[in-house]
Protein backbone atom coordinates (compact mmCIF):
# COMPACT_ATOMS: atom_id res chain seq x y z
CA UNK A 1 0.00 0.00 0.00
CA UNK A 2 1.33 3.47 -1.52
CA UNK A 3 1.63 6.08 1.29
CA UNK A 4 2.18 9.84 1.35
CA UNK A 5 5.98 9.76 3.67
CA UNK A 6 5.76 13.73 3.36
CA UNK A 7 3.89 16.25 1.37
CA UNK A 8 6.69 18.70 0.18
CA UNK A 9 5.19 20.05 -2.50
CA UNK A 10 8.60 19.83 -4.37
CA UNK A 11 8.78 21.71 -7.97
CA UNK A 12 10.76 18.99 -9.09
CA UNK A 13 11.70 16.42 -6.33
CA UNK A 14 14.46 13.91 -7.36
CA UNK A 15 17.55 12.08 -6.29
CA UNK A 16 16.13 10.07 -3.29
CA UNK A 17 19.53 8.50 -1.61
CA UNK A 18 18.92 6.61 1.93
CA UNK A 19 21.77 7.31 4.09
CA UNK A 20 21.96 3.83 6.28
CA UNK A 21 24.48 5.14 9.13
CA UNK A 22 21.70 8.05 9.63
CA UNK A 23 19.02 6.11 8.80
CA UNK A 24 17.67 9.45 6.78
CA UNK A 25 16.35 9.53 3.04
CA UNK A 26 18.26 12.55 1.20
CA UNK A 27 16.65 13.69 -1.86
CA UNK A 28 16.19 17.17 -3.85
CA UNK A 29 14.13 19.42 -5.21
CA UNK A 30 15.73 20.48 -8.24
CA UNK A 31 13.69 23.79 -9.34
CA UNK A 32 13.65 24.67 -5.90
CA UNK A 33 17.00 24.66 -5.64
CA UNK A 34 16.85 22.46 -2.07
CA UNK A 35 18.37 19.70 -0.62
CA UNK A 36 15.98 17.62 1.83
CA UNK A 37 17.02 14.94 4.96
CA UNK A 38 13.97 13.57 6.15
CA UNK A 39 13.35 11.33 8.86
CA UNK A 40 10.38 8.36 7.90
CA UNK A 41 10.30 7.88 11.72
CA UNK A 42 9.23 11.12 12.81
CA UNK A 43 8.29 12.94 9.40
CA UNK A 44 10.79 15.73 10.17
CA UNK A 45 12.32 17.09 7.23
CA UNK A 46 15.47 19.51 6.98
CA UNK A 47 16.14 21.71 4.32
CA UNK A 48 19.19 23.68 2.89
CA UNK A 49 18.66 26.13 0.31
CA UNK A 50 21.33 26.32 -2.47
CA UNK A 51 21.80 29.18 -4.97
CA UNK A 52 21.35 26.96 -8.17
CA UNK A 53 19.53 24.11 -9.14
CA UNK A 54 20.34 20.61 -7.92
CA UNK A 55 19.94 17.54 -10.17
CA UNK A 56 21.15 15.33 -7.05
CA UNK A 57 23.28 14.64 -4.17
CA UNK A 58 24.73 11.68 -2.56
CA UNK A 59 26.46 10.79 0.87
CA UNK A 60 30.06 11.22 1.44
CA UNK A 61 32.35 8.21 2.75
CA UNK A 62 34.02 10.70 5.01
CA UNK A 63 31.21 13.18 5.83
CA UNK A 64 28.79 15.59 4.11
CA UNK A 65 27.44 15.29 0.20
CA UNK A 66 28.30 15.61 -3.28
CA UNK A 67 26.15 17.56 -5.54
CA UNK A 68 25.75 17.94 -9.33
CA UNK A 69 24.75 21.67 -9.64
CA UNK A 70 23.67 23.37 -12.62
CA UNK A 71 27.22 23.89 -14.06
CA UNK A 72 29.55 21.36 -12.24
CA UNK A 73 29.81 18.93 -9.16
CA UNK A 74 30.25 20.11 -5.55
CA UNK A 75 31.09 19.05 -2.28
CA UNK A 76 29.10 20.03 0.75
CA UNK A 77 31.14 18.88 3.88
CA UNK A 78 28.26 19.61 6.36
CA UNK A 79 24.88 19.78 6.68
CA UNK A 80 24.28 23.58 5.83
CA UNK A 81 27.38 24.46 4.76
CA UNK A 82 28.04 25.73 1.65
CA UNK A 83 29.04 23.69 -1.54
CA UNK A 84 32.71 24.21 -2.92
CA UNK A 85 32.86 23.32 -6.59
CA UNK A 86 34.81 20.14 -7.15
CA UNK A 87 36.31 18.80 -10.98
CA UNK A 88 35.16 21.22 -13.68
CA UNK A 89 32.64 23.20 -14.41
CA UNK A 90 31.97 21.53 -17.37
CA UNK A 91 28.49 22.73 -18.40
CA UNK A 92 29.51 26.96 -17.39
CA UNK A 93 29.48 27.51 -21.42
CA UNK A 94 26.51 25.59 -22.01
CA UNK A 95 23.49 27.66 -20.25
CA UNK A 96 21.54 25.05 -22.41
CA UNK A 97 22.30 22.34 -20.09
CA UNK A 98 22.13 21.53 -16.02
CA UNK A 99 23.07 17.97 -14.35
CA UNK A 100 20.27 16.04 -13.78
CA UNK A 101 20.55 12.60 -12.58
CA UNK A 102 23.60 10.21 -10.96
CA UNK A 103 24.54 7.49 -8.56
CA UNK A 104 27.59 5.97 -6.87
CA UNK A 105 29.46 3.09 -8.16
CA UNK A 106 31.17 0.54 -5.80
CA UNK A 107 34.70 2.54 -6.25
CA UNK A 108 32.93 5.26 -4.69
CA UNK A 109 32.27 7.49 -8.16
CA UNK A 110 30.03 9.72 -9.19
CA UNK A 111 27.74 8.38 -12.45
CA UNK A 112 26.18 11.57 -13.33
CA UNK A 113 24.00 12.94 -16.79
CA UNK A 114 22.99 16.36 -18.06
CA UNK A 115 19.96 16.77 -19.65
CA UNK A 116 19.16 19.87 -22.09
CA UNK A 117 16.42 22.51 -22.83
CA UNK A 118 17.34 22.71 -26.51
CA UNK A 119 15.79 19.19 -27.61
CA UNK A 120 16.54 19.62 -31.09
CA UNK A 121 19.80 19.33 -30.52
CA UNK A 122 20.71 16.33 -28.18
CA UNK A 123 23.80 17.39 -26.80
CA UNK A 124 24.11 16.50 -23.17
CA UNK A 125 26.24 13.76 -21.43
CA UNK A 126 26.61 11.46 -19.21
CA UNK A 127 30.20 11.50 -17.53
CA UNK A 128 31.63 10.06 -14.62
CA UNK A 129 33.31 12.25 -11.58
CA UNK A 130 36.56 10.39 -9.69
CA UNK A 131 37.32 10.89 -6.45
CA UNK A 132 40.24 12.45 -7.06
CA UNK A 133 37.69 15.43 -8.69
CA UNK A 134 38.50 14.05 -12.71
CA UNK A 135 35.26 14.01 -15.12
CA UNK A 136 35.41 11.94 -17.86
CA UNK A 137 32.99 11.77 -20.37
CA UNK A 138 30.90 8.37 -20.72
CA UNK A 139 29.01 8.80 -23.82
CA UNK A 140 26.92 11.66 -25.26
CA UNK A 141 24.34 12.77 -28.03
CA UNK A 142 21.50 12.55 -24.98
CA UNK A 143 18.91 14.52 -24.15
CA UNK A 144 17.81 13.62 -20.79
CA UNK A 145 20.45 11.25 -19.14
CA UNK A 146 18.39 9.33 -16.16
CA UNK A 147 17.66 5.92 -15.06
CA UNK A 148 21.51 5.60 -13.78
CA UNK A 149 22.06 2.34 -11.92
CA UNK A 150 23.96 -0.69 -10.94
CA UNK A 151 23.64 -4.77 -10.99
CA UNK A 152 24.17 -6.21 -8.01
CA UNK A 153 27.70 -7.64 -8.93
CA UNK A 154 29.02 -3.99 -10.64
CA UNK A 155 29.05 -5.19 -14.21
CA UNK A 156 25.85 -3.97 -15.87
CA UNK A 157 25.07 -0.43 -15.95
CA UNK A 158 21.71 0.83 -16.53
CA UNK A 159 20.49 4.16 -18.28
CA UNK A 160 17.61 5.58 -19.56
CA UNK A 161 17.46 8.98 -22.05
CA UNK A 162 14.02 9.86 -20.93
CA UNK A 163 12.64 10.61 -24.06
CA UNK A 164 13.12 7.71 -26.15
CA UNK A 165 11.20 5.50 -23.77
CA UNK A 166 14.00 2.84 -23.67
CA UNK A 167 16.12 1.75 -21.04
CA UNK A 168 19.60 0.50 -22.23
CA UNK A 169 22.04 -1.71 -20.30
CA UNK A 170 25.68 -1.49 -20.85
CA UNK A 171 28.01 -4.06 -19.42
CA UNK A 172 30.89 -2.63 -17.29
CA UNK A 173 34.70 -2.84 -16.15
CA UNK A 174 34.54 -2.42 -12.01
CA UNK A 175 37.54 -1.55 -12.19
CA UNK A 176 38.27 0.94 -14.33
CA UNK A 177 34.48 1.73 -15.37
CA UNK A 178 34.74 1.45 -18.82
CA UNK A 179 31.76 0.42 -20.66
CA UNK A 180 31.01 -2.27 -23.57
CA UNK A 181 28.01 -1.61 -26.36
CA UNK A 182 24.75 -0.71 -24.88
CA UNK A 183 22.43 -3.28 -25.78
CA UNK A 184 18.01 -2.50 -25.19
CA UNK A 185 17.09 -3.70 -21.99
CA UNK A 186 13.36 -2.32 -21.99
CA UNK A 187 11.35 -0.76 -24.58
CA UNK A 188 8.32 1.38 -22.98
CA UNK A 189 5.58 1.68 -25.65
CA UNK A 190 4.97 5.49 -26.03
CA UNK A 191 2.37 7.55 -24.28
CA UNK A 192 2.20 6.21 -21.39
CA UNK A 193 4.82 7.36 -19.21
CA UNK A 194 8.67 7.90 -19.84
CA UNK A 195 11.65 6.27 -17.59
CA UNK A 196 13.06 8.40 -15.29
CA UNK A 197 14.93 7.27 -12.47
CA UNK A 198 15.97 4.21 -11.33
CA UNK A 199 16.98 2.01 -8.45
CA UNK A 200 18.24 -2.06 -8.51
CA UNK A 201 17.23 -4.20 -5.89
CA UNK A 202 18.90 -7.63 -4.19
CA UNK A 203 18.06 -9.74 -7.15
CA UNK A 204 18.86 -7.52 -9.80
CA UNK A 205 15.38 -6.22 -10.77
CA UNK A 206 15.31 -2.65 -11.90
CA UNK A 207 12.74 -0.52 -11.01
CA UNK A 208 12.15 2.56 -12.73
CA UNK A 209 9.87 5.53 -12.50
CA UNK A 210 7.48 6.78 -15.05
CA UNK A 211 7.65 10.26 -15.76
CA UNK A 212 3.53 10.75 -17.03
CA UNK A 213 3.04 7.02 -15.95
CA UNK A 214 1.14 7.48 -12.36
CA UNK A 215 3.36 4.42 -11.51
CA UNK A 216 6.86 2.50 -10.53
CA UNK A 217 7.60 -1.01 -12.73
CA UNK A 218 9.63 -3.33 -11.24
CA UNK A 219 11.89 -5.18 -14.78
CA UNK A 220 13.75 -8.67 -14.33
CA UNK A 221 17.45 -8.48 -15.01
CA UNK A 222 16.03 -9.66 -18.29
CA UNK A 223 13.78 -6.89 -19.17
CA UNK A 224 10.85 -8.56 -18.32
CA UNK A 225 8.38 -6.50 -16.50
CA UNK A 226 7.15 -8.47 -13.40
CA UNK A 227 5.40 -5.87 -11.58
CA UNK A 228 3.78 -2.28 -11.54
CA UNK A 229 2.78 -0.15 -8.56
CA UNK A 230 0.36 2.51 -9.51
CA UNK A 231 0.89 5.96 -7.66
CA UNK A 232 -1.37 8.88 -6.85
CA UNK A 233 0.93 11.31 -8.45
CA UNK A 234 1.33 11.83 -12.45
CA UNK A 235 4.94 12.79 -12.39
CA UNK A 236 6.83 10.10 -10.29
CA UNK A 237 10.43 11.04 -10.78
CA UNK A 238 13.20 8.28 -9.08
CA UNK A 239 12.61 5.18 -6.85
CA UNK A 240 15.20 4.65 -3.84
CA UNK A 241 15.44 1.88 -1.23
CA UNK A 242 16.21 2.43 2.78
CA UNK A 243 14.54 1.79 6.09
CA UNK A 244 16.34 -0.35 8.68
CA UNK A 245 15.69 -3.51 6.44
CA UNK A 246 16.46 -1.67 3.05
CA UNK A 247 12.34 -2.86 2.47
CA UNK A 248 10.88 0.42 2.17
CA UNK A 249 10.65 2.13 -1.39
CA UNK A 250 10.90 6.09 -1.34
CA UNK A 251 9.56 7.89 -4.42
CA UNK A 252 10.19 11.18 -5.46
CA UNK A 253 7.63 13.41 -7.82
CA UNK A 254 7.26 16.54 -9.35
CA UNK A 255 4.01 19.07 -8.64
CA UNK A 256 5.45 21.51 -11.66
CA UNK A 257 3.25 22.65 -14.89
CA UNK A 258 -0.12 21.45 -13.65
CA UNK A 259 -3.42 22.85 -14.72
CA UNK A 260 -5.79 23.24 -11.55
CA UNK A 261 -7.64 20.39 -13.02
CA UNK A 262 -4.82 18.04 -12.99
CA UNK A 263 -3.85 19.15 -9.45
CA UNK A 264 -7.18 18.75 -7.92
CA UNK A 265 -7.31 15.12 -8.97
CA UNK A 266 -3.21 14.62 -7.66
CA UNK A 267 -2.98 16.95 -4.45
CA UNK A 268 0.08 15.48 -3.34
CA UNK A 269 1.99 16.10 -6.70
CA UNK A 270 5.21 16.98 -5.38
CA UNK A 271 5.14 14.69 -2.39
CA UNK A 272 7.67 11.55 -1.34
CA UNK A 273 5.80 8.75 -0.97
CA UNK A 274 6.70 5.20 0.67
CA UNK A 275 5.61 1.90 0.06
CA UNK A 276 7.09 -1.46 1.25
CA UNK A 277 8.88 -4.18 -0.88
CA UNK A 278 9.74 -8.06 -0.84
CA UNK A 279 12.84 -7.89 -2.05
CA UNK A 280 14.97 -5.78 -0.04
CA UNK A 281 16.88 -2.96 -2.34
CA UNK A 282 21.04 -2.15 -2.31
CA UNK A 283 22.84 -0.44 0.07
CA UNK A 284 24.08 2.44 -2.03
CA UNK A 285 27.35 2.93 -1.76
CA UNK A 286 29.33 6.44 -0.82
CA UNK A 287 31.15 8.85 -2.90
CA UNK A 288 34.88 8.65 -2.02
CA UNK A 289 36.20 12.01 -2.90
Amino acid sequence: MVQLLLDAGALLGESPRWSVPEQRLYWVDIEGRTIHRTDPATGTDEVMQLDQQVGCAAPRAGGGLVAALEDGCALIDAWGAAPRPFGPAVLADKPEQRFNDGCVDARGRLWVGSLTSDKAHPAATLYRLDPDGSLTEVFGRLTTSNGAAFSPDGRTFYHADTPTHAVRAYDVDPATGALGDGRNFHQFALGNGRPDGAAVDAEGCYWSALWDGWRVVRLSPAGELLQTIALPVQRPTMIAFGGADMQTAFVTSAGKNLSDEERKAQPHAGGVFAFRVDVPGLVQPMFAG
